[in-house]
């Protein structure tokens, strides 16, 4: 079974900056795309950014020149330097790891989904 454990978030003011980290565990072969998403109370889940194993990054535009992922394949972390925070960007962060390949079932691919962390972001 693969777990996603979720670190960093938080309360922050408006223009401050904050660091998530995600860390896949579990008997995994490989994870095609790693990333986060979001949801602000009453709104859908959105994609904030993604990242390949081969490092194609892939980022919301309301993210752009703010916010950057970053990961570390040999221990199957992913990261989100997010800094100019805005009230905007408060919600509930999700890490996802997506094209999952385990040794239980390596022919066959998974997604797989964090807990979530929270992020407010004060004004």
């Amino acid at each position: 079974q693969v777990q996603l454990v979720e670190s960093g978030g938080g309360l922050v003011q408006a223009g401050g900056s904050l660091r998530l980290s995600c860390a896949a565990s579990g008997s995994i072969l490989s994870i095609s795309t790693m990333g986060w998403y979001r949801q602000a109370p009453g709104k859908q889940r959105e994609l904030v950014a993604t990242i390949t194993t081969g490092g194609t990054i892939n980022y919301a535009d309301s993210v752009k020149g703010r916010f950057t992922i970053s990961r570390d394949n040999a221990k199957n972390t992913v990261y989100l330097q997010m800094n100019s925070l805005k009230p905007e960007d408060t919600a509930v962060y999700y890490c996802a790891a997506d094209g999952v390949r385990s040794v239980a079932e390596p022919y066959r691919l998974y997604k797989y989904w964090g807990q979530g962390t929270q992020l407010t972001v004060s004004s």
